[in-house]
């Protein structure tokens, strides 16, 4: 029954997908707050098929940023990927730079608001990760990073990617960590999602300037608040 519900939820939301990439077009051309209000209704369509047919919904412990800051997130699944565009206030995500390359949904991406991040890019990939946050800063979004850098599986703490220091030194923002558990339902390599309810918990915010060692134990300290 998880397997099939699973693949509803697949069919639904991946052609929910391909039409909001249709609208995004006409809509990026419109300008204004077209193209975000066709970013949020995927991201609602997103939530509503998770509710519908995975029996998956989320809910927030804790209060959530307005405004500028570096939100940095546990990350489990594609759930909190999609999620977190409608609990923070039209954030700008840092995604591998592969997303941003696929046909129709990287364009998407980028007119809306990404910051690619590129591993192997040395120093002149991390100059220009800096200066798509620097313009998101400039528009007073939040950036969201997922400063481990990959998807684990519920347990693993793996350490904090260096893309993470990089951009709270030279932002000078301050940062709010998010725990989440969503590898519970929607586990890691495995197809069928399991019904339940994925929490996410807002943890204190951690003010600019500490030393690097610091912010990095802390933020991984908070971001692994809900590991068993």
């Amino acid at each position: 029954m998880r397997a099939a519900r699973s693949a509803l939820f697949a069919l639904a939301f991946y052609l929910g997908t391909a039409v909001a990439v249709l609208l995004a077009f006409p809509a990026a051309a419109i300008g204004g707050g077209a193209l975000p209000a066709v970013i949020h209704g995927w991201a609602r369509w997103h939530r509503g098929c998770a509710a519908l047919l995975l029996g998956i919904r989320s809910r927030v412990e804790g209060t959530v940023p307005r405004g500028t800051a570096l939100v940095a997130a546990k990350h489990q699944s594609m759930f909190e990927t999609i999620e977190i565009l409608l609990v923070l206030d039209r954030p700008v995500v840092v995604m591998k730079r592969q997303l941003t390359d696929i046909p129709g949904f990287g364009w998407v991406a980028r007119r809306y608001g990404v910051i690619p991040i590129d591993r192997e890019g040395g120093a002149a990939a991390l100059r220009r990760m800096l200066k798509a946050a620097q313009a998101a800063v400039a528009q007073g979004r939040p950036i969201a990073i997922f400063p481990e850098g990959t998807r684990v599986a519920p347990g693993e703490q793996p350490p904090l990617q260096p893309g993470f220091a990089g951009l709270y030194r030279s932002l000078g923002l301050p940062v709010v960590p998010i725990a989440l558990d969503s590898g519970r339902l929607w586990p890691r390599g495995e197809f069928a999602r399991r019904p339940g309810v994925v929490t996410m918990r807002v943890g204190e915010t951690i003010p600019p300037g500490f030393p690097r060692r610091d912010v990095e134990a802390e933020v991984h300290r908070a971001i692994n608040a809900l590991e068993p």
